[in-house]
């Protein structure tokens, strides 16, 4: 049940944090090892890494102005592709952050890197590849970036 308070929180608290730039974007987030977070083994459980990223990924939307362009347009997000390297275990009540960054992208995907750290030391690192959706299909990221910025424009200049 609290991952529905971490995403309530991350919510109402992307609202209240910097803007970051559509292009080559870069977020942190610094949270701690919850007890539904944990598996048998008394660590962190490799799946709930996903779901933190997935929450990294929430917030960088956000802060970038990508959800509500995503709202406007009807566009949804999909992760393509996710893989993770587990170099030291998070263990209980251990406060860690979670980085992610979008280094590049193709015709169709946008490239993120997700790192895990504890005191500046990475004990976890992922890439994955998402995309953009419309009932029509991929959304170049090119096209993404390009109605983002538009938008946000026309908001200031609005001002």
């Amino acid at each position: 049940m609290s991952l529905i308070f971490r995403m309530i929180y991350l919510l109402l608290a992307s609202f209240f944090k910097p803007r970051l730039p559509i292009v080559n974007p870069e977020n942190s987030l610094v949270l701690r090892v919850l007890p539904n977070d944990l598996d048998i083994n008394l660590h962190m459980n490799n799946g709930r890494y996903l779901t933190i990223c997935d929450l990294s990924r929430v917030d960088m939307f956000i802060r970038t102005g990508l959800a509500k362009t995503m709202y406007k347009e009807g566009w949804i997000p999909v992760v393509s592709e996710h893989t993770m390297k587990y170099k030291k275990p998070l263990n209980p009540f251990q406060k860690y952050e979670v980085t992610m960054q979008i280094t590049g992208w193709n015709e169709k995907s946008f490239h993120m890197i997700h790192t895990f750290l504890v005191n500046g030391k990475v004990v976890a690192e992922g890439t994955s590849l998402g995309c953009v959706l419309s009932k029509s299909g991929v959304i170049p990221p090119e096209k993404v970036m390009q109605t983002v910025t538009e938008r946000l424009e026309a908001k200031n200049a609005g001002r």
